[in-house]
């Protein structure tokens, strides 16, 4: 009996053990949460002095505090972050510290990469949350190994878009109130057109209209037709659809002198117009020239975007402006617009220029990030905007089945703007379903010959 107790407790130990191997490869959420986690709080906990110590994070003590240790005949040991909440999450861990005076935020960030080694986990991002209050983002595994966005996330406001996945395991969101001009850049298979598939997915289910420039005779966007207001797929319509948002631009403003608003947002409803959101799939296309006639062309149609990256913030009018190459010899113009555009997502680039072009002049540490992306995890990106941060991000995967089923889904939303109906796409009607074959007869059998009436 004994015999057979113990070889049942060493096929329970191999079986355990060989289920837990196999959820730290297939199911790493589910592994970091039956053993990750609590050895990585259990690490933390009883390491964090030396930890501190070792890293260099650590201030002179006080004089009160350390005439207090004399006293007392104790040593006087340096101060250091205070622990005030530990948390763990389905992805990491979360813990919040108190900074001594004479630390701040940048001193425990330069040392992030010291504290992923000492803690044994995959990444740690520090956040300030207010003045001498840090959270330190612990991932336990690799986020975007296989990317699963939060089922229970909910944007807060209009204009609030769930795009991808950070590296700490937060939702990344394309807010257009707060970063209304973003510039998207990306080599061929590099994610970008899926960041542009889950964006115009996410941006269908709201009421708002999307206008496209997609010069490469509509193959990425036209797709989508159902949901857009107005579409160019040429560089001459692009000129026209051009001129008339600015036209648009332009009445919306006089529309806002009558009311005496700042922006569209303090409009009554009933007068406030539809946002809109301008999604250009390759802006090289329209720096580019064929011949000397076709130069004023393109200098007019920089001049509307440009205008429109300036000021079309205060009446809901937005811009996305993607492309894989972005650099100052595309022509006048090109640095101008870049430099309205707050919000940057830099995918793996061909070259250093379109990188330095992207997220150098914003976030200078994040350029060996952008070089390193490797070209076998399509989706991941650099993203940052004009205030510094910047983090890694990744897109998850969605078909293009998906996204289209979306638009035709939502294709209700889609408002007609008087000022784009030359440029309103025509969209084929969905094929209608094959009608199922008629039943036979009940008296009748395909392997027996029936009469013939005369």
């Amino acid at each position: 009996m004994s015999d057979l107790m113990t070889a049942l407790e060493v096929t329970g130990l191999a079986a355990g053990a060989g289920g837990l191997g196999y959820a730290k490869h297939r199911a790493p959420r589910v592994y970091w949460t039956l053993v990750g986690l609590p050895v990585t709080w259990g690490r933390f906990t009883f390491t964090f002095r030396s930890t501190m110590e070792v890293c260099g994070l650590t201030v002179q003590a006080s004089g009160l505090k350390a005439a207090m240790a004399r006293a007392a005949r104790r040593q006087v040991r340096p101060a250091m972050p205070k622990i005030r909440r530990v948390r763990g999450t389905s992805t990491g861990l979360r813990a919040r510290l108190k900074l001594p005076a004479g630390l701040e935020p940048a001193d425990v960030s330069a040392s992030a990469e010291r504290l992923r080694h000492a803690w044994g986990v995959r990444s740690v991002t520090v956040v300030e949350t207010r003045p001498g209050m840090v959270e330190l983002r612990m991932t336990g595994y690799d986020v975007l190994g296989r990317v699963r966005m939060p089922r229970r996330f909910k944007p807060e406001g209009p204009m609030v878009v769930p795009v991808a996945l950070r590296e700490d395991g937060t939702v990344f969101i394309r807010d257009y109130r707060k970063v209304p001009m973003a510039l998207t850049l990306g080599a061929t298979l590099s994610g970008k057109s899926m960041y542009q598939r889950n964006l115009i997915k996410g941006l269908a289910e709201q009421p708002v209209a999307l206008v496209g420039i997609d010069c490469k005779r509509g193959v990425e966007q036209s797709p989508y037709a159902a949901r857009f207001s107005g579409m160019a797929t040429t560089p001459d319509e692009s000129d026209g659809l051009l001129k008339a948002l600015v036209r648009e631009m332009e009445d919306r403003f006089d529309l806002l002198g009558d009311y005496g608003a700042a922006n569209v947002w303090e409009l009554p409803d009933a007068v406030r117009p539809v946002p809109l959101v301008l999604l250009v799939d390759e802006v090289a296309e329209l720096f580019m020239v064929a011949a000397r006639k076709d130069e004023e062309r393109r200098d007019r149609m920089v001049q509307y975007l440009v205008r429109l990256a300036q000021m079309a913030r205060a009446v809901g009018m937005y811009l996305e402006i993607c492309g894989q190459r972005f650099g100052s010899e595309l022509g006048k113009g090109a640095t101008m617009l870049r430099a309205q555009l707050t919000g940057r997502v830099v995918h793996r680039v061909n070259d250093l220029q379109t990188a330095e072009m992207g997220i150098k002049d914003i976030a200078p540490e994040a350029l060996p990030v952008v070089t390193t992306i490797p070209p076998d995890r399509p989706g991941v990106a650099v993203a940052g905007d004009t205030s510094g941060g910047w983090s890694r991000i990744r897109t998850p995967e969605t078909s293009q089945a998906e996204a289209v089923a979306a638009c035709r889904r939502f294709a209700h939303l889609t408002p007609e703007l008087p000022a784009l109906a030359d440029f309103r796409p025509l969209v084929d009607p969905e094929p209608a379903p094959e009608p199922d074959p008629a039943p036979a007869p009940d008296d009748a059998s395909p392997l027996v010959p029936q009469p013939v009436a005369d």
